[in-house]
């Protein structure tokens, strides 16, 4: 987690609800069966102090250079893997990373996704995915060099009915398996073999606008309602 959110700022410490936003995230990876311990890799002492008082361990402070806008998570994890098993002499087969963006996920989403990965080992990468709004096949377009605008995803036969397009899936970070050998062999995930575990659309709600927060504060206080 940096601290140097530009969307909503300091939004992972930000209340939510009565709860700090990366609380919520804690909570779930507890619900889970499968994972065998959690870390917080964090740039910002004040991530990190709430991570400690939630009980979360911080094997390390991140780096400078690994907390900048154009940092790539691969590094990241290549620096969490690291230090952790020199500290706790573990080696790690596979790392889930959940961002804390994502808190309406529930322990079942990021077991689900585990489950997934460790169903086949040629999988390098299973990721938490909805269906989305729109579809490439058949209503989002995009604009070529001509200035027109046509199809993303082309096919021979134009698609008249949603239902008829290919299945598609928005991607959502609630939970990213990931095989220790996918994050050393390759530079980024979209190279490996990549699998998408669903996951039901009002707990995949990705928060990087105020919308998105008032979005979630209202799908929360509809369920207490319930």
């Amino acid at each position: 987690m940096r601290g140097g959110s530009k969307g909503v700022p300091r939004k992972n410490i930000r209340p939510l609800k009565g709860k700090p936003l990366m609380q919520y995230t804690v909570e779930a990876a507890r619900q889970s069966k499968l994972l065998d311990d959690f870390v917080i890799s964090t740039d910002d002492d004040e991530i990190a102090a709430m991570g400690r008082s939630l009980g979360v361990n911080i094997p390390a402070m991140r780096p400078a250079k690994l907390a900048q806008d154009t940092t790539n998570k691969w590094d990241v994890f290549r620096h969490v893997i690291e230090v952790y098993e020199q500290q706790t002499g573990k080696y790690v087969d596979y790392i889930v990373d959940m961002d804390v963006t994502v808190p309406l996920k529930l322990g079942e989403d990021i077991d689900n996704t585990i489950a997934m990965a460790l169903a086949d080992t040629d999988t390098d990468v299973v990721i938490t995915g909805y269906e989305p709004e729109r579809n490439p096949y058949f209503n989002m377009m995009e604009v070529n060099k001509s200035g027109f605008a046509e199809i993303v995803k082309k096919p021979v036969i134009p698609i008249v009915r949603r239902q008829d397009a290919p299945l598609v899936y928005s991607l959502t970070p609630a939970a990213f398996v990931i095989k220790r050998s996918a994050i050393f062999d390759f530079p980024h995930w979209s190279l490996a073999k990549c699998k998408v575990c669903p996951m039901p659309r009002n707990r995949a709600v990705d928060i990087d606008t105020e919308f998105d927060f008032k979005l979630v504060e209202f799908i929360i206080s509809q369920n207490n309602a319930k």
